[in-house]
């Protein structure tokens, strides 16, 4: 494992360690509390896990040299929006499950990557500009996810 790779992954692994003990601490009244995004607190955390975490296979894409999809921010933010519609009953233990498997899944794929690898660039449409591999996971994890992290602390007031 690569310095800076190992750097990211223990950076990724502490956020979500964060948000998973964040989740197991929150009460049945914090669950449904509604953060900014006009989601409940357990709905944005899933959606955290369901949606952000799986941004491996986008830098996937960009190791390979693949164009990412040409997704632009409001369809993103659409699919957010039906994500929390359909999901607007999920349970402690399913968000718990879906941060758990997809985290570890995350931690594992930066962990294995060299510096030449993180160091790929590809062009995101959703933010109109050319990142590499490591400052994409950064954008969809840390900062998108932070958002959303920071977000449902608020809401839960804590």
């Amino acid at each position: 494992m690569n310095g800076r790779s190992k750097k990211l992954a223990n950076r990724l692994n502490s956020f979500n360690e964060e948000l998973i003990s964040f989740v197991e601490h929150c009460t049945e009244d914090d669950w449904s509390r509604i953060g900014a995004e006009g989601w409940p607190l357990g709905v944005t955390a899933r959606h955290i896990g369901a949606n952000h975490y799986p941004a491996v296979s986008g830098a996937q894409m960009i190791i390979n040299g693949q164009r990412l999809p040409e997704t632009r921010m409001e369809e993103i933010t659409e699919s957010a929006n039906r994500h929390a519609r359909e999901h607007a009953e999920c349970t402690k233990s399913e968000v718990l499950e879906i941060l758990r498997k997809h985290g570890a899944k995350l931690v594992e794929f930066i962990r294995e990557l060299e510096d030449s690898e993180l160091d790929k660039t590809g062009y995101l449409p959703a933010l109109g500009r050319n990142l590499t591999v490591e400052q994409f996971m950064e954008a969809v994890i840390l900062h998108g996810g932070g958002e959303h992290f920071e977000s449902i602390k608020a809401a839960a007031g804590k």
